[in-house]
């Protein structure tokens, strides 16, 4: 007798144990809504962003690239030089894949993560979020100071952001 209780006992908490699994597994999402930004507020930005260092009498390339590193629009103003292209790309990229203004991660640069070629970890990329979520980032290349780059990246998030924290 003692032996069929404890295989009913057994066979009970086995039972409830597999319950409880299959109950937390129908609690995780089988798939998850990810937030993008839309081409035009994409554009948006860059177009911002050629703006604010016009208005500083500066040529620049701007990239802006969705929350996975992927371009989504590139800028290139009239007389920047074509490398403002592949630069900003880079700073847009680390800023994504880091999910910090790439100023923050100079101090990074020259250790081996920082010297992988498709990264630049000095001043001009920013990240965009929204309602806390990382939606997308912005290079900038072209200035004469990563700071300023940073600063026309900045303002070209700035243009939108009011927009996309009322689109949450």
């Amino acid at each position: 007798m003692t032996r069929k209780v404890a295989a009913v006992s057994t066979l009970a908490l086995m039972l409830a144990g597999s319950l409880s699994a299959g109950t937390a597994l129908a609690d995780d999402p089988m798939m998850v809504s990810v937030k993008r930004l839309s081409l035009e507020t994409a554009q948006k930005i860059a177009q911002a962003t050629v703006d604010a260092c016009r208005e500083k009498g500066i040529q620049i390339g701007v990239t802006v690239v969705d929350r996975d590193g992927v371009v989504q629009t590139q800028l290139r103003d009239t007389i920047a030089a074509p490398i403002t292209i592949p630069i900003s790309y880079k700073k847009a990229y680390t800023a994504v894949n880091f999910n910090a203004a790439t100023s923050a991660l100079e101090p990074r640069a020259d250790t081996a993560v920082g010297r992988q070629d498709f990264l630049v970890m000095s001043a001009g990329g920013v990240t965009v979020e929204v309602g806390g979520s990382l939606v997308g980032g912005v290079g900038v290349s072209g200035a004469p100071s990563g700071e300023t780059d940073e600063e026309c990246a900045q303002a070209g998030v700035d243009a939108v952001q009011d927009d996309l924290d009322m689109a949450m």
